[in-house]
């Protein structure tokens, strides 16, 4: 525990933790060895914190290699997070607003966890933060809403923030479309077509890309040149 009570837990703890949120418990894991890896080069950012669950794992990797995690979100819920729609949860209505408002949680969450000085919230939407953003990152993990326009928005605003050698990672990839939304799985494989990234392992439905060193040819920028060859 810290100087205030709060624990200070380890990967093993957290597995025993129960949060809000809708990831697999090998998919959190998963963002704990990447971040633990990554942190060491640069700071690591996610977009879409919803109660902590994924700033819990990531965090605690950050805090093991003395990196940081900035946790960029609104707060407000993403689309199917909306009273009415599918994942809709009342414990996260403000009445005083009528509105959706996970940021409490978050706090409560980081804090309990005593990720304080790691995890780094930030309350806004990821593309006004984008525009001003200058800190070379060496992790980005998109988890934000699930329209192709937000997806396509986050990943465009942040990709060339990404060090070579850093991780993108995308949750919610579903190659079957009877299965889950295709707006990360289309931005996954936009990602992937550009020629920058290497393809890592999937985990679940955790897409993980590693962005390549600078002068190196992934297997899609080969191809790509071959086609032009023949």
């Amino acid at each position: 525990m810290d100087l205030n009570g709060n624990l200070e837990v380890n990967i093993d703890d957290l597995s025993k933790l129960a949060f809000k949120g809708f990831m697999a418990d090998e998919e959190a894991g998963r963002l704990y060895e990447l971040a633990k890896d990554a942190a060491r080069f640069g700071p690591c950012l996610e977009i879409g914190s919803y109660c902590g669950r994924s700033a819990a794992y990531l965090g605690t990797g950050c805090r093991e290699a003395g990196g940081v995690l900035f946790s960029v979100d609104h707060h407000q819920g993403s689309e199917e997070q909306q009273p009415g729609q599918e994942y809709y949860d009342p414990d996260l209505l403000d009445p005083a607003t009528g509105r959706i408002n996970t940021f409490p949680l978050f706090c409560r969450t980081i804090l309990e966890l005593s990720l304080q000085d790691t995890v780094i919230p930030i309350v806004a939407r990821s593309e006004v933060v984008a525009r001003f953003w200058q800190t070379p990152l060496s992790l980005i993990f998109i988890d934000g809403g699930h329209a192709f326009e937000t997806v396509f928005s986050d990943y465009s605003a942040w990709v060339s923030h990404l060090k070579p050698g850093g991780y993108l990672i995308i949750h919610d990839i579903f190659p079957d479309p009877a299965k889950g939304g295709q707006a990360p799985y289309c931005v996954y494989n936009m990602a992937l077509a550009s020629g920058l990234f290497f393809e890592l392992p999937m985990v679940q439905t955790l897409g993980v890309l590693q962005r390549a060193p600078a002068g190196s040819l992934t297997d899609e920028s080969k191809t790509r040149w071959g086609r032009l060859q023949t």
